[in-house]
């Protein structure tokens, strides 16, 4: 994905993580009997991780602001600062689909470039942003990289989608940043693929050409029917036609019978990193 930071909205502070955390400090203040050992036994979080977010130096989960409200009898006002923040850093035009993936039930993708934005180590999604904008500084990078990483909270849920990602081998293969970062990206990868919510396949070289020569992502809500995302250069493209998303779940179904199984998948996973470490 080719996510562009765009500006923030006139009033609100330029760091979202330390806005998020001087609003859980103002109403620690404010609230008569509030303490951060309360909101930590309110919210299920041990004190440090509540420290961290007052702090502004981690990233609140859904479920963190969620209890912040309840807390403080907020009525949604801490959930709706941390979707502000997540969709920091990304450009307009793929917002929707950030709110589709926030919102998903399941999530069926085929990457043949780069590994999907959810699953990317810091360093990968850094290296990404370096190679495709590498005029921007230090810092421009940097929030690209994080506003990806941010997208990780979905699978954060009580109720996280279903992710099903089918990677092309030459993902696993082309070398972004380093041997050191896929080395560190693919045993990511292999971490992820062991929880129950993440399923990975690899379509190897051998199966010969893909059913698509693009990637693109089935997201199906929790109610409601299945949309289709697909991306050209600096636009994205969300199609709920019948037609299209019916042509693209074959697609996928091809892309699927013609993949590793998940074992097998994860085999040639650490058989590659192991060949990056070296």
């Amino acid at each position: 994905m080719s996510e562009q930071p765009h500006p923030v909205a006139t009033g609100e502070p330029a760091n979202g993580l330390e806005w998020f955390g001087r609003e859980v400090e103002e109403a620690l203040a404010h609230k008569e009997g509030a303490s951060q050992r309360g909101l930590a036994e309110a919210t299920g979080y041990k004190e440090p991780y509540v420290s961290k977010v007052k702090n502004g130096k981690s990233m609140p989960s859904p479920q963190f602001a969620e209890g912040c409200d309840r807390y403080f009898n907020t009525s949604g006002w801490f959930a709706r600062i941390l979707v502000r923040i997540s969709e920091r850093g990304h450009p307009n035009w793929f917002i929707p689909y950030v709110n589709l993936e926030r919102d998903a039930s399941r999530v069926e993708d085929y990457s043949n470039a780069f590994v999907m934005g959810m699953l990317q180590t810091h360093e990968y999604a850094e290296a990404g942003f370096r190679a495709t904008h590498p005029r921007e500084t230090d810092d421009q990078i940097k929030a690209r990289a994080e506003a990806r990483l941010r997208r990780r909270d979905v699978m954060l849920r009580k109720d996280p989608p279903l992710l099903w990602v089918i990677l092309h081998e030459s993902v696993l293969r082309t070398v972004v940043g380093s041997p050191g970062v896929m080395a560190a990206q693919l045993g990511h990868l292999v971490a992820e693929a062991a929880t129950p919510h993440i399923t990975l396949q690899v379509l190897p070289f051998k199966a010969g050409a893909p059913a698509s020569s693009l990637p693109f992502t089935l997201l199906t809500p929790g109610s409601g029917a299945t949309v289709l995302y697909s991306e050209t250069r600096d636009q994205g493209h969300v199609n709920d036609s019948a037609t299209a998303v019916g042509g693209a779940k074959a697609t996928y179904e091809r892309l699927r019978a013609a993949a590793l199984s998940p074992d097998e998948s994860v085999t040639l996973i650490r058989q590659i990193a192991e060949d990056h470490a070296r």
